[in-house]
């Protein structure tokens, strides 16, 4: 597995400053992607335990309000074991910061019952349509994305959208 970026302070992806891991390898290729540098499997830098230990590290400062895990794909079978033992050893040093991941599988479509999902808080779920962009839309790209409590949503068995 393969991570592309690791952005040390990102106001962009949730809510306050963040750390930010793009992860390498998507096979979406959605139209007009922000991101097409992510997609390619063979890229970026190896993904590892020292990878796990330095973004825990960026996020031990106080302002840093959690973890943002975007792509790429951090779903992909090739990425989903490595984004889920980052996501648990994020929650298990910091409980009490958020865990945010996008990704362009589904909740309700076979991603609720991943390991991953476990440890993360808020989870922007589906592809970016390009047809769908609305540029006024908060923390996704495209009207078809919906941004979950992915907590209550698996207390409570159904999709409960995020509120701030």
């Amino acid at each position: 597995m393969k991570y592309n970026l690791i952005r040390k302070m990102d106001i962009s992806n949730g809510p306050g400053v963040r750390v930010s891991i793009f992860m390498q390898g998507c096979a979406f290729h959605c139209k007009n992607c922000f991101n097409k540098e992510t997609w390619d499997f063979n890229t970026g830098y190896d993904f590892n335990e020292e990878t796990i230990n330095e973004v825990l590290d960026l996020c031990k400062k106080d302002h840093i309000k959690g973890l943002s895990i975007l792509g790429g794909e951090p779903m992909h079978p090739n990425n989903e074991d490595g984004t889920a033992k980052l996501a648990k050893a994020f929650k298990e040093k910091y409980p009490n910061k958020s865990v945010w991941m996008w990704s362009g599988y589904k909740f309700d479509e076979g991603l609720k019952d991943k390991e991953a999902l476990k440890y993360v808080d808020v989870l922007v779920d589906g592809t970016y349509t390009d047809e769908l962009r609305n540029p006024t839309l908060k923390w996704k790209g495209s009207s078809n994305q919906r941004v979950i409590d992915v907590k209550n949503s698996l207390k409570e068995n159904k999709i409960v959208l995020f509120e701030e």
